[in-house]
């Protein structure tokens, strides 16, 4: 019998993942693809131990992960190699991973004309301020980061939580909105 657990090596760090469980895929979008979408990815993949597996795009990707975002998605043992700003288009394709939700990050993204999701994926805003758009020293950016990133932390988990197997369309997408405007 085939042992349905398999662990891959995540950074410094083993995930588990189970099939027994069914996994989901999240895209999570912002304009410039270089910060708050990269955390999200990178937090999701990296907390849910696979039950749901993070990507990230922009409309107009700034071409390079932001500094500050890469090291954090570093620290919590996210790839590296994995770390790219990407245009959104990527994932409009027939042969890209097909999305069970999608998520706005930021307010230009959601009120941009975005492309048409195969599948029809729940779709979603979480609208937090730019940490990149912060200026001064280092330490200052590093706060707003941080502070970003805590941020998407409490909502990524409480998706983690929801029944995702049990809610219907509706409710399911409703749902998701709640966890960021509570």
């Amino acid at each position: 019998m085939v042992n349905p657990r398999f662990y891959q090596r995540l950074g410094k760090r083993f995930i588990l993942y189970n099939f027994d469980v069914k996994s989901y895929n999240i895209l999570f979008l912002c304009t410039g693809n270089s910060a708050r979408s990269i955390l999200a990815e990178a937090l999701v993949t990296t907390l849910s131990g696979g039950k749901i597996i993070g990507y990230s795009a922009g409309s107009n990707p700034a071409g390079r992960v932001n500094p500050f975002a890469l090291e954090l998605a570093i620290e919590m043992g996210y790839p590296k190699e994995k770390l790219r700003s990407k245009n959104w288009d990527e994932y409009s394709l027939p042969d890209s991973p097909q999305m069970d939700f999608i998520i706005t990050v930021c307010d230009n993204a959601a009120n941009e004309a975005c492309p048409i999701w195969l599948g029809h994926p729940s779709i979603a805003h979480w609208g937090f301020p730019d940490p990149a758009a912060v200026t001064g020293t280092d330490t200052i950016k590093r706060v707003a980061f941080q502070k970003t990133l805590l941020g998407l932390k409490k909502n990524i988990e409480a998706l983690i939580q929801l029944p995702i197997d049990q809610l219907d369309l509706l409710s399911l997408k409703k749902a998701i909105q709640d966890i960021h405007d509570e």
